[in-house]
């Protein structure tokens, strides 16, 4: 680089740098609005509100954290994660919730630079793995995890107790109907 000439960190070079940083408490609308949009934009089937991403990530109490792209500050993607710890490896990691960029900025690697900010932070903090679930109809975002080199494991499924499910597992005995 020439004497003088200064890029941003963490942006591609051009009018328009991609910025990438750690998401704060006023990212709670942008990061619910980007749920939403996930969701198909129906925000009823999302059972969260700004205010508990605020409270629960976003605050001092964190049980996650996240990322957040921007491009000539918009919000232009994110990553939502929390750290994780294998009895089988011995070691810590990060779960990945949800990756998600805007759209308008898809086709601009933000996605894939979300992803290696993570990696590289958690590597930073001892970590040596990174896992995520990928909905079984998403082939777009199955292929370009493959294309990371975050594969599928075949011998993983994963299961889950919500709403019902898990009141019954916390009730004595835990039977279902």
């Amino acid at each position: 680089m020439a004497k003088g000439i200064r890029m941003a960190a963490n942006s591609l070079s051009g009018p328009d740098p991609i910025i990438i940083r750690p998401a704060v408490p006023d990212d709670a609308e942008a990061v619910h609005a980007a749920i939403v949009k996930m969701a198909g934009g129906v925000a009823d089937r999302i059972g969260s509100a700004p205010e508990d991403l605020r409270r629960h990530g976003l605050g001092p109490h964190k049980a996650f954290s996240g990322l957040i792209a921007e491009i000539g500050g918009e919000f232009a993607g994110m990553c939502l994660y929390f750290p994780s710890f294998s009895t089988w490896r011995g070691t810590s990691g990060v779960y990945v919730q949800d990756l998600f960029v805007e759209p308008r900025f898809r086709g601009r690697n933000i996605g894939e630079r979300l992803i290696r900010r993570l990696a590289s932070l958690t590597r930073e903090q001892g970590g040596t793995y990174l896992r995520l679930a990928v909905d079984v109809d998403n082939v777009s975002a199955q292929a370009f995890y493959e294309r990371l080199g975050i594969v599928r494991y075949p011998a993983d499924h994963i299961h889950a107790a919500y709403d019902y499910a898990f009141q019954a597992l916390c009730e004595r005995g835990g039977e279902l109907p």
